[in-house]
């Protein structure tokens, strides 16, 4: 199979590829998992598609380095010969997500430099986590950048501004949540597990009140992705101290594991309340954790090779990771083949992976309830 990928870009934002097929022989489950979401699920929206995200690095396409003026070098964004703000080598879940809908790739909200916001906005940012509540770039602060985004542009609208997201539009978007993976990495940094536990209902208050507040300003579709196996992590795996039985049954770190287990039961949870809560309200809850555990256990099943061990880093084997020298630095070493690697970095997963990822997402298979990423704009 031969994949041709032409870009189309707009200023310093990456917009949408046209994608072009042409078969040679039977096509190999591997490679439409690894390079493309497949054509059986895009979808032809009857509306435009509206996204929010909210999140963390995991999703964030560029508003980070806008914000701050700090641009992740090569080879971040590698696969699409130019740096995009990522910390991946190419595309992440939410940039094939919006490929499933054929729409543009959504825009950092901190973008400044011809933005387009007709199809959402991109709120996250790397880094950022629940609490502390408003710091920047926490999740409270998110929110009110959203606040702020809506309650100013029926204005611009009304002056003949374009690229912009009506009060309909508001209404009927798909609001993403995805964060809570720094609060956890974060906790364990300074507390025990019993303490990190306990914590987490925190963390949880914090979605919840996010969700409510968009909610009460008439949004009823929501998507929210839980936290994925920290423990399998190579930057858990390489740091940590461990013996023999700090590891799980898959070669993770357990306690880290069982930590966002507890945070994905109570996130699930809180999604139960919200839809008895919620009148007229779509919540999905989509399992990431077993989405991204199933490639990590089953990485040859799926094509990929080494796990455990980041394509971009130092070290070597088992886990190619170093806190000292990441990625983006001149002594880092990266893999030729980043399509045969879960890890990008050692944090961050790689272009393939995402696209492994947003396969299963897309396939409901991970969600409660089962619906399909289209049904917001169908």
């Amino acid at each position: 199979m031969i994949l041709i990928i032409k870009y189309k870009r707009t200023n310093m934002a990456v917009r949408k590829r046209d994608f072009q097929f042409s078969s040679l022989g039977k096509l190999v489950m591997i490679l439409c998992l690894s390079l493309s979401v497949p054509s059986s699920v895009h979808s032809k929206c009857l509306k435009n598609p509206v996204i929010f995200v909210f999140g963390d690095s995991n999703s964030d396409t560029g508003g980070f380095s806008f914000g701050l003026g700090f641009i992740f070098g090569p080879p971040h964004g590698r696969n699409l010969n130019q740096p995009s703000g990522r910390l991946c080598d190419g595309r992440l879940i939410i940039d094939f997500l919006c490929d499933s809908l054929n729409t543009n790739y959504l825009t950092p909200y901190l973008e400044s430099l011809g933005p387009n916001f007709s199809n959402g906005v991109n709120f996250a940012i790397c880094g950022a986590a629940t609490l502390p509540r408003y710091t920047p770039f926490q999740l409270g602060v998110q929110m009110l950048q959203f606040s702020r985004f809506r309650s100013l542009s029926s204005q611009l609208i009304s002056k003949g501004y374009k690229n912009l997201v009506s009060e309909e539009d508001f209404k009927n978007a798909l609001y993403i949540f995805d964060i809570g993976q720094n609060d956890l990495v974060g906790a364990f940094g300074y507390l025990s597990y019993q303490q990190v536990l306990e914590k987490i209902p925190s963390f949880i208050a914090e979605i919840r009140f996010a969700i409510w507040s968009i909610y009460q300003q008439g949004g009823k579709n929501f998507w929210v992705h839980n936290t994925g196996p920290l423990g399998c992590l190579p930057q858990s795996l390489a740091t940590t101290a461990k013996n023999a039985s700090a590891f799980d049954e898959y070669g993770c770190i357990q306690s880290l594991n069982n930590a966002a287990n507890a945070f994905d039961i109570q996130l699930s949870a809180l999604c139960e309340i919200l839809r008895s809560e919620m009148k007229n309200a779509t919540i999905v809850y989509v399992d990431i954790y077993n989405i991204k555990l199933d490639l990590i256990v089953n990485s040859a099943k799926y094509g990929f090779e080494n796990p455990f061990m980041a394509c971009c880093g130092y070290g070597g084997m088992p886990y190619n990771f170093n806190p000292n020298i990441r990625c983006s630095q001149t002594s880092a070493n990266v893999c030729n083949q980043g399509s045969q690697y879960v890890s990008w970095d050692g944090v961050h997963y790689t272009e393939a992976a995402n696209s492994n990822f947003a396969w299963k997402i897309l396939s409901t298979n991970y969600s409660t309830p089962r619906i399909k990423f289209d049904f917001f704009c169908n």
